[in-house]
C-alpha cells in the first residue's frame, strides 16, 4: 500500500495535470460500478483529453502507486476497503464516434449500447448485438465482451492504447490483440482510447427491430436490480449458469447478497448492500460447482481489492 506522502505528492502532481475536472481523494467507486457497492479511490481522475492522460501516466511513471481503469464498471466489484492507488475513468471527450464507409471508430469510454444505436442509425449492421452489453468500448475490447452470439473479435479491426508504464499510445490491429474468450493481450495498465470496427451496410428498420429484440429478450430472462451480468465465464463447452442451478445455488444468500431466483450465474445486492457479502457468496458458489461437478469455475466479474481472490 503506498504511503500518504507518496500520495500526496501524486495528487499534486496530478492536480497541474488534470485541470479540466481536478482531483479527488477518497471518491466512492460505488456509483461507478452496476452493482452499485463497494469502498473509495485513494485518487480518482477523469482525463478530458488525452494530453491529460499522458500526463497522468508520466506522473504514474516516477512512483508505485498502483493505478485501475475504471469504464462503465459493468463487470466490477469493488471490496469495501477500496483501491489503494489512482483510479481513472476517460472523459466524455473519449465517448466520440464517427464513421467512414463501413468503418466504425468509437471513443473508448462509449457506451456499447450508444455505439450499437449510433451504428444502426447511420445504415450499419453487425453491431446491433451490444446493445444488450452495459459496457464500454475500451471494456468491451480488453475482455472481448460479447453478446447473443456475437463478440467483439467478429468486428474489432484495431485498437488505440496507451501504457501507462511506458507513457506511450500505440495502434494494435485486432490479431496483435490476441483476443480470446472474455480475454485478450491488453492489460491492467493499459488504457484503450479508441477502437475501429468492420461493420456492412444495412437496413435502419431491420436493426433497429433486432435491437428492440435484444432488449426484450433481456428484460424476459435476465435478473434486473444491482448486478454484474454474469459472474463466471463459462466453462468449454458448458455453462456456468446451468452448473450452478444443478448445484442447487439459486436464492442462496450470504448477508446482503443473493444469487439470482431468474439466473444462477447473476448474483444480486441489496441496496446498501457489501461487496464483501458478494465476493463470499461468489466463492461459496464456485466452491459447490466443484463439489458437485468437479467444474472450477473461474470470474468473469473483475475484483479489486479483495485479499485472496485468485
Amino acid at each position: 500500500m503506498p504511503e500518504a506522502e507518496t500520495l500526496g505528492r501524486l495528487k499534486e502532481s496530478l492536480v497541474e495535470i488534470c485541470l479540466t475536472e481536478g482531483v479527488r481523494v477518497d471518491h466512492r467507486l460505488a456509483q461507478l460500478t452496476t452493482y452499485r457497492v463497494g469502498g473509495p479511490a485513494a485518487l480518482f481522475v477523469r482525463p478530458c483529453d488525452m494530453t491529460e492522460l499522458l500526463g497522468i501516466a508520466e506522473a504514474l511513471a516516477d512512483t508505485e502507486v498502483p493505478s485501475l481503469i475504471v469504464g462503465r464498471g459493468s463487470n466490477m466489484l469493488v471490496a469495501e476497503a477500496g483501491f489503494k492507488g489512482v483510479v481513472i475513468q476517460l472523459g466524455p471527450s473519449f465517448e466520440n464516434s464517427l464513421v467512414r464507409g463501413t468503418r466504425l471508430t468509437a471513443g473508448g469510454a462509449a457506451s456499447l449500447p450508444g455505439v450499437a444505436r449510433f451504428s444502426v442509425a447511420e445504415g450499419l449492421t453487425g453491431f446491433e448485438w451490444a446493445v444488450g452489453v452495459p459496457g464500454s468500448i475500451g471494456g468491451a475490447v480488453r475482455m472481448n465482451a460479447g453478446g447473443h452470439g456475437s463478440e467483439m473479435a467478429e468486428v474489432l479491426i484495431e485498437a488505440t492504447v496507451l501504457d501507462l508504464e511506458l507513457a506511450t499510445s500505440s495502434t494494435f490491429s485486432a490479431a496483435q490483440l490476441h483476443l480470446g474468450y472474455r480475454c485478450s493481450s491488453v492489460s491492467p495498465r493499459q488504457v484503450v482510447t479508441s477502437a475501429t470496427l468492420a461493420l456492412k451496410e444495412g437496413d435502419r428498420a431491420q436493426g433497429s427491430e433486432l435491437m428492440a429484440e435484444i432488449v426484450r429478450w433481456r428484460r424476459e430472462n435476465q435478473p434486473g436490480g444491482q448486478n454484474s451480468g454474469s459472474v463466471f465465464a463459462n466453462p468449454p463447452g458448458d455453462s456456468a449458469g446451468r452448473l450452478a442451478e444443478l448445484a442447487g445455488v439459486k436464492g442462496l444468500r450470504i448477508g446482503t447478497a443473493v444469487v439470482s431466483e431468474r439466473h444462477a450465474n447473476f448474483i444480486q445486492v441489496d441496496q446498501g448492500g457489501s461487496a464483501d457479502d458478494v465476493f463470499v457468496l461468489m466463492f461459496e458458489v464456485r466452491r459447490r460447482v466443484l463439489e458437485v461437478h468437479g467444474v472450477e469455475l473461474h470470474p468473469e466479474t473483475v475484483l479489486v481489492g479483495f485479499d485472496g481472490a485468485p
